[in-house]
Protein backbone atom coordinates (compact mmCIF):
# COMPACT_ATOMS: atom_id res chain seq x y z
CA UNK A 1 0.00 0.00 0.00
CA UNK A 2 1.26 3.49 -0.82
CA UNK A 3 2.33 5.73 2.02
CA UNK A 4 -0.01 8.37 3.43
CA UNK A 5 0.91 11.75 1.96
CA UNK A 6 0.84 14.65 4.44
CA UNK A 7 1.21 18.40 3.90
CA UNK A 8 2.18 20.43 7.01
CA UNK A 9 0.92 24.04 7.15
CA UNK A 10 2.14 26.32 9.96
CA UNK A 11 3.66 29.80 10.08
CA UNK A 12 6.30 28.70 12.59
CA UNK A 13 9.35 27.09 11.00
CA UNK A 14 10.07 25.36 14.31
CA UNK A 15 6.59 23.82 14.42
CA UNK A 16 6.77 22.73 10.78
CA UNK A 17 10.06 21.01 11.52
CA UNK A 18 8.69 19.44 14.71
CA UNK A 19 5.59 18.03 13.00
CA UNK A 20 7.54 16.74 10.00
CA UNK A 21 10.12 15.13 12.27
CA UNK A 22 7.43 13.60 14.48
CA UNK A 23 5.65 12.05 11.51
CA UNK A 24 8.84 10.77 9.90
CA UNK A 25 9.17 8.06 12.57
CA UNK A 26 6.32 6.16 10.97
CA UNK A 27 7.20 4.36 7.72
CA UNK A 28 3.58 4.50 6.53
CA UNK A 29 3.59 8.32 6.45
CA UNK A 30 5.39 10.63 4.02
CA UNK A 31 5.54 14.39 4.56
CA UNK A 32 5.37 15.65 0.98
CA UNK A 33 5.69 19.35 1.74
CA UNK A 34 5.40 22.23 4.20
CA UNK A 35 3.87 25.69 3.88
CA UNK A 36 4.04 28.83 6.00
CA UNK A 37 0.47 30.02 5.38
CA UNK A 38 -2.72 29.18 3.55
CA UNK A 39 -1.93 31.17 0.42
CA UNK A 40 1.22 29.12 -0.09
CA UNK A 41 -0.57 25.89 0.84
CA UNK A 42 -3.46 26.13 -1.65
CA UNK A 43 -1.45 25.55 -4.85
CA UNK A 44 0.62 22.92 -3.04
CA UNK A 45 -2.54 20.96 -2.24
CA UNK A 46 -3.40 20.89 -5.94
CA UNK A 47 0.15 20.00 -6.99
CA UNK A 48 1.03 17.43 -4.31
CA UNK A 49 -2.42 15.83 -3.77
CA UNK A 50 -1.88 15.04 -0.07
CA UNK A 51 -4.15 12.59 1.73
CA UNK A 52 -4.04 14.66 4.92
CA UNK A 53 -3.22 18.31 5.70
CA UNK A 54 -2.23 19.45 9.19
CA UNK A 55 -3.35 23.06 9.49
CA UNK A 56 -2.37 25.76 11.96
CA UNK A 57 -5.12 28.16 13.05
CA UNK A 58 -3.21 31.41 13.41
CA UNK A 59 -1.16 32.36 10.34
CA UNK A 60 -0.39 35.62 8.53
CA UNK A 61 -1.64 36.36 5.02
CA UNK A 62 -4.22 33.53 5.10
CA UNK A 63 -5.13 31.77 8.34
CA UNK A 64 -6.30 28.22 8.88
CA UNK A 65 -10.04 28.89 8.81
CA UNK A 66 -9.83 30.88 5.56
CA UNK A 67 -7.71 28.14 4.02
CA UNK A 68 -10.14 25.37 5.01
CA UNK A 69 -13.03 27.33 3.50
CA UNK A 70 -11.09 27.90 0.28
CA UNK A 71 -10.16 24.22 0.01
CA UNK A 72 -13.71 23.02 0.52
CA UNK A 73 -15.15 25.63 -1.87
CA UNK A 74 -13.01 24.34 -4.71
CA UNK A 75 -13.78 20.70 -3.85
CA UNK A 76 -10.56 19.47 -2.21
CA UNK A 77 -11.43 16.14 -0.55
CA UNK A 78 -8.26 15.59 1.47
CA UNK A 79 -8.66 15.23 5.24
CA UNK A 80 -7.77 18.31 7.32
CA UNK A 81 -6.55 18.16 10.92
CA UNK A 82 -6.35 21.49 12.74
CA UNK A 83 -3.26 21.94 14.95
CA UNK A 84 -4.41 24.22 17.74
CA UNK A 85 -3.32 25.66 21.07
CA UNK A 86 -5.19 24.90 24.30
CA UNK A 87 -7.01 28.16 25.04
CA UNK A 88 -10.61 29.36 25.10
CA UNK A 89 -10.00 31.62 22.09
CA UNK A 90 -8.38 28.87 20.02
CA UNK A 91 -11.08 26.39 21.07
CA UNK A 92 -13.74 28.73 19.68
CA UNK A 93 -11.78 29.19 16.46
CA UNK A 94 -11.26 25.45 16.20
CA UNK A 95 -15.01 24.90 16.04
CA UNK A 96 -15.23 27.58 13.38
CA UNK A 97 -12.67 25.57 11.39
CA UNK A 98 -14.66 22.37 11.90
CA UNK A 99 -17.80 24.15 10.72
CA UNK A 100 -15.84 25.31 7.65
CA UNK A 101 -14.96 21.71 6.74
CA UNK A 102 -11.95 20.59 8.80
CA UNK A 103 -12.26 16.97 9.91
CA UNK A 104 -10.67 16.96 13.35
CA UNK A 105 -8.07 18.66 15.52
CA UNK A 106 -5.17 17.97 17.86
CA UNK A 107 -3.69 20.29 20.46
CA UNK A 108 -0.13 21.56 20.36
CA UNK A 109 2.27 20.63 23.17
CA UNK A 110 2.33 23.22 25.94
CA UNK A 111 6.14 23.32 25.72
CA UNK A 112 8.17 22.82 22.58
CA UNK A 113 10.91 20.78 24.22
CA UNK A 114 12.31 18.80 21.28
CA UNK A 115 12.19 15.23 22.61
CA UNK A 116 8.99 15.36 24.64
CA UNK A 117 7.15 17.57 22.16
CA UNK A 118 8.05 15.34 19.23
CA UNK A 119 6.80 12.26 21.08
CA UNK A 120 3.58 14.01 22.06
CA UNK A 121 2.89 15.22 18.54
CA UNK A 122 3.55 11.75 17.13
CA UNK A 123 1.23 10.11 19.65
CA UNK A 124 -1.62 12.52 18.93
CA UNK A 125 -1.26 13.01 15.18
CA UNK A 126 -0.18 9.64 13.77
CA UNK A 127 -3.25 7.59 14.88
CA UNK A 128 -5.61 10.25 13.55
CA UNK A 129 -3.76 10.58 10.26
CA UNK A 130 -3.87 6.81 9.75
CA UNK A 131 -7.54 6.54 10.71
CA UNK A 132 -8.61 9.41 8.47
CA UNK A 133 -6.58 8.20 5.50
CA UNK A 134 -7.82 4.63 5.90
CA UNK A 135 -11.44 5.76 6.05
CA UNK A 136 -11.02 7.97 3.00
CA UNK A 137 -9.58 5.09 1.00
CA UNK A 138 -12.26 2.71 2.28
CA UNK A 139 -14.99 5.14 1.23
CA UNK A 140 -13.50 5.42 -2.26
CA UNK A 141 -13.40 1.63 -2.55
CA UNK A 142 -16.97 1.35 -1.30
CA UNK A 143 -18.20 3.95 -3.80
CA UNK A 144 -16.50 1.99 -6.55
CA UNK A 145 -18.59 -1.04 -5.59
CA UNK A 146 -15.77 -3.18 -4.25
CA UNK A 147 -17.26 -3.56 -0.77
CA UNK A 148 -20.35 -2.74 1.23
CA UNK A 149 -20.61 -0.72 4.44
CA UNK A 150 -20.57 -3.74 6.67
CA UNK A 151 -17.75 -5.66 5.04
CA UNK A 152 -18.00 -9.40 4.53
CA UNK A 153 -17.23 -12.63 6.35
CA UNK A 154 -16.53 -12.07 10.04
CA UNK A 155 -17.16 -8.34 9.66
CA UNK A 156 -20.67 -8.69 8.25
CA UNK A 157 -23.33 -6.67 10.07
CA UNK A 158 -26.21 -8.57 11.66
CA UNK A 159 -28.89 -6.41 13.26
CA UNK A 160 -29.84 -7.00 16.87
CA UNK A 161 -33.12 -8.80 17.47
CA UNK A 162 -35.98 -6.79 18.92
CA UNK A 163 -37.14 -7.99 22.36
CA UNK A 164 -40.47 -9.84 22.43
CA UNK A 165 -43.57 -8.10 23.73
CA UNK A 166 -44.42 -4.39 23.82
CA UNK A 167 -41.50 -1.98 23.68
CA UNK A 168 -40.98 0.48 26.50
CA UNK A 169 -41.36 4.17 25.64
CA UNK A 170 -38.07 6.02 25.27
CA UNK A 171 -37.40 8.20 28.34
CA UNK A 172 -33.82 9.27 27.60
CA UNK A 173 -31.27 9.33 24.77
CA UNK A 174 -27.53 8.76 25.19
CA UNK A 175 -25.02 9.44 22.41
CA UNK A 176 -21.37 8.44 22.01
CA UNK A 177 -18.96 10.00 19.51
CA UNK A 178 -15.27 10.60 18.96
CA UNK A 179 -13.30 11.53 15.82
CA UNK A 180 -15.57 13.49 13.51
CA UNK A 181 -18.22 13.69 16.22
CA UNK A 182 -18.54 17.47 16.28
CA UNK A 183 -19.90 17.67 12.76
CA UNK A 184 -21.95 14.50 13.24
CA UNK A 185 -23.62 15.89 16.36
CA UNK A 186 -24.28 19.16 14.56
CA UNK A 187 -26.00 17.40 11.67
CA UNK A 188 -28.08 15.14 13.93
CA UNK A 189 -29.33 17.90 16.21
CA UNK A 190 -29.91 20.41 13.42
CA UNK A 191 -32.27 17.89 11.83
CA UNK A 192 -34.37 17.57 14.99
CA UNK A 193 -36.76 19.73 16.94
CA UNK A 194 -36.35 19.92 20.70
CA UNK A 195 -36.90 16.45 22.16
CA UNK A 196 -39.40 15.76 24.96
CA UNK A 197 -36.74 13.74 26.80
CA UNK A 198 -33.21 14.53 28.05
CA UNK A 199 -30.12 13.70 25.99
CA UNK A 200 -26.64 13.00 27.38
CA UNK A 201 -23.55 13.05 25.14
CA UNK A 202 -20.02 11.74 25.49
CA UNK A 203 -17.72 13.23 22.86
CA UNK A 204 -14.07 12.30 23.28
CA UNK A 205 -12.51 15.74 23.61
CA UNK A 206 -10.13 17.62 25.86
CA UNK A 207 -11.25 20.03 28.61
CA UNK A 208 -12.06 23.55 27.36
CA UNK A 209 -13.09 22.07 24.02
CA UNK A 210 -16.14 20.21 25.42
CA UNK A 211 -17.47 23.47 26.85
CA UNK A 212 -16.96 25.21 23.53
CA UNK A 213 -18.66 22.28 21.77
CA UNK A 214 -21.72 22.70 24.00
CA UNK A 215 -21.79 26.47 23.48
CA UNK A 216 -21.36 26.09 19.71
CA UNK A 217 -24.21 23.57 19.42
CA UNK A 218 -26.41 25.64 21.72
CA UNK A 219 -26.08 28.61 19.34
CA UNK A 220 -27.10 26.73 16.21
CA UNK A 221 -29.49 23.96 17.33
CA UNK A 222 -33.01 23.97 18.77
CA UNK A 223 -32.21 22.09 21.98
CA UNK A 224 -30.55 23.63 25.04
CA UNK A 225 -26.95 22.43 25.30
CA UNK A 226 -24.68 22.68 28.33
CA UNK A 227 -21.46 21.14 29.52
CA UNK A 228 -22.35 19.15 32.62
CA UNK A 229 -20.98 20.49 35.89
CA UNK A 230 -22.29 17.49 37.85
CA UNK A 231 -25.42 17.39 39.97
CA UNK A 232 -27.87 18.54 37.29
CA UNK A 233 -31.36 17.03 37.37
CA UNK A 234 -32.01 15.95 33.78
CA UNK A 235 -34.64 18.02 32.00
CA UNK A 236 -36.53 17.35 28.74
CA UNK A 237 -35.22 19.33 25.80
CA UNK A 238 -31.76 19.65 27.35
CA UNK A 239 -28.54 18.08 26.07
CA UNK A 240 -25.80 17.46 28.65
CA UNK A 241 -22.23 17.13 27.31
CA UNK A 242 -19.68 15.26 29.43
CA UNK A 243 -16.74 17.53 30.28
CA UNK A 244 -13.30 16.54 29.03
CA UNK A 245 -11.28 14.71 31.67
CA UNK A 246 -14.32 13.48 33.65
CA UNK A 247 -16.57 10.44 33.40
CA UNK A 248 -20.27 11.28 33.41
CA UNK A 249 -22.68 8.84 35.05
CA UNK A 250 -26.42 9.01 35.73
CA UNK A 251 -28.02 8.30 39.11
CA UNK A 252 -31.70 7.89 39.98
CA UNK A 253 -32.96 10.26 42.67
CA UNK A 254 -36.30 10.96 44.33
CA UNK A 255 -36.74 13.90 41.95
CA UNK A 256 -35.64 12.19 38.75
CA UNK A 257 -32.18 11.55 37.30
CA UNK A 258 -29.01 13.37 38.29
CA UNK A 259 -25.61 13.70 36.60
CA UNK A 260 -22.51 12.59 38.51
CA UNK A 261 -18.96 13.47 37.45
CA UNK A 262 -15.79 11.77 38.61
CA UNK A 263 -12.15 11.31 37.60
CA UNK A 264 -12.00 7.55 37.93
CA UNK A 265 -9.61 5.38 35.89
CA UNK A 266 -9.79 5.69 32.12
CA UNK A 267 -12.08 3.23 30.38
CA UNK A 268 -10.97 2.10 26.92
CA UNK A 269 -8.18 4.71 27.30
CA UNK A 270 -10.89 7.39 27.49
CA UNK A 271 -12.22 9.83 30.07
CA UNK A 272 -15.06 10.56 29.54
CA UNK A 273 -16.03 7.09 28.34
CA UNK A 274 -19.10 6.12 26.34
CA UNK A 275 -19.22 2.75 28.10
CA UNK A 276 -19.35 4.44 31.50
CA UNK A 277 -22.26 6.67 30.48
CA UNK A 278 -24.25 3.94 28.71
CA UNK A 279 -23.94 1.43 31.55
CA UNK A 280 -24.99 3.95 34.18
CA UNK A 281 -27.92 5.07 31.99
CA UNK A 282 -29.08 1.45 31.72
CA UNK A 283 -29.15 1.22 35.51
CA UNK A 284 -31.57 4.16 35.57
CA UNK A 285 -33.68 3.72 32.43
CA UNK A 286 -33.40 0.04 31.55
CA UNK A 287 -35.29 -0.80 28.38
CA UNK A 288 -36.60 2.75 27.94
CA UNK A 289 -33.16 3.95 26.82
CA UNK A 290 -32.22 4.89 23.24
CA UNK A 291 -28.46 4.79 22.55
CA UNK A 292 -26.82 6.27 19.46
CA UNK A 293 -23.27 5.51 18.32
CA UNK A 294 -21.67 8.02 15.98
CA UNK A 295 -18.34 8.23 14.19
CA UNK A 296 -15.20 7.61 16.21
CA UNK A 297 -11.93 5.71 16.51
CA UNK A 298 -11.60 2.65 18.75
CA UNK A 299 -14.34 0.58 20.38
CA UNK A 300 -15.54 2.66 23.34
CA UNK A 301 -19.29 2.14 23.61
CA UNK A 302 -19.26 -1.55 22.63
CA UNK A 303 -19.73 -2.83 26.18
CA UNK A 304 -22.26 -0.12 26.98
CA UNK A 305 -24.29 -0.94 23.86
CA UNK A 306 -24.32 -4.59 24.89
CA UNK A 307 -25.80 -3.52 28.25
CA UNK A 308 -28.46 -1.42 26.47
CA UNK A 309 -29.52 -4.34 24.27
CA UNK A 310 -29.54 -6.78 27.20
CA UNK A 311 -31.87 -4.43 29.09
CA UNK A 312 -34.29 -4.24 26.15
CA UNK A 313 -33.26 -0.76 24.98
CA UNK A 314 -32.59 0.37 21.42
CA UNK A 315 -29.26 1.06 19.70
CA UNK A 316 -28.85 3.13 16.53
CA UNK A 317 -25.50 3.18 14.73
CA UNK A 318 -24.05 5.48 12.07
CA UNK A 319 -23.10 3.60 8.91
CA UNK A 320 -19.61 3.26 7.50
CA UNK A 321 -20.12 5.38 4.41
CA UNK A 322 -21.14 8.49 6.36
CA UNK A 323 -18.70 8.01 9.27
CA UNK A 324 -15.41 9.85 9.29
CA UNK A 325 -14.04 6.82 11.15
CA UNK A 326 -16.11 3.64 11.52
CA UNK A 327 -14.33 2.33 14.60
CA UNK A 328 -16.79 2.84 17.45
CA UNK A 329 -20.02 2.45 15.45
CA UNK A 330 -18.49 -0.36 13.43
CA UNK A 331 -17.55 -2.34 16.55
CA UNK A 332 -21.16 -2.17 17.76
CA UNK A 333 -22.61 -3.05 14.35
CA UNK A 334 -20.26 -5.98 13.76
CA UNK A 335 -21.09 -7.38 17.20
CA UNK A 336 -24.75 -7.58 16.21
CA UNK A 337 -25.81 -4.96 18.77
CA UNK A 338 -27.37 -2.39 16.42
CA UNK A 339 -31.10 -2.35 15.76
CA UNK A 340 -30.53 0.03 12.86
CA UNK A 341 -27.41 1.04 10.91
CA UNK A 342 -28.16 4.37 9.28
CA UNK A 343 -26.49 7.13 7.25
CA UNK A 344 -25.88 10.23 9.31
CA UNK A 345 -28.63 12.23 7.57
CA UNK A 346 -31.23 9.63 8.66
CA UNK A 347 -30.29 9.39 12.35
CA UNK A 348 -32.11 12.52 13.52
CA UNK A 349 -35.36 11.30 11.94
CA UNK A 350 -34.90 7.86 13.50
CA UNK A 351 -34.45 9.41 16.95
CA UNK A 352 -37.56 11.57 16.46
CA UNK A 353 -39.53 8.51 15.36
CA UNK A 354 -38.54 6.63 18.51
CA UNK A 355 -38.85 9.34 21.15
CA UNK A 356 -42.44 10.59 20.56
CA UNK A 357 -43.70 7.18 21.64
CA UNK A 358 -43.30 8.53 25.18
CA UNK A 359 -46.01 11.15 24.59
CA UNK A 360 -48.32 8.70 22.88
CA UNK A 361 -47.88 6.02 25.53
CA UNK A 362 -48.44 8.48 28.37
CA UNK A 363 -51.57 9.77 26.66
CA UNK A 364 -52.81 6.21 26.15
CA UNK A 365 -52.09 5.35 29.76
CA UNK A 366 -53.92 8.45 31.00
CA UNK A 367 -56.89 7.62 28.82
CA UNK A 368 -57.08 4.12 30.23
CA UNK A 369 -56.99 5.16 33.87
Amino acid sequence: MSRIRVLVVDDSAAVRHLVAQSLSVDPQIEVVGTAANGRIALPMVEELAPDVVTMDLEMPVMDGIETVRAMRRRGDRCRIIMFTSVSVRDAKRTFAALAAGANDFVTKPSQMIPGAASTGVAESLIPKIKALAAQARSSMTSRAGASDAGGDGADAVHLAARPRGPREPVRAVVIGASMGGSQALLQVFRSMSTLPVPVVVVQHMAPIFTRQLAEWLDRVCASTFLESQGGEELQPGHVYVAPGGHHLELRATARGTRTVLHEGPMVNSCRPSVDTLFRSAVSVYGGSLLAVMLTGMGSDGLGGSEAVVAAGGTVLVQDQESSLVWGMPGAVAKAGLAHQVLPLDKIGAAVLAAVPRLDRDLASSAGGM
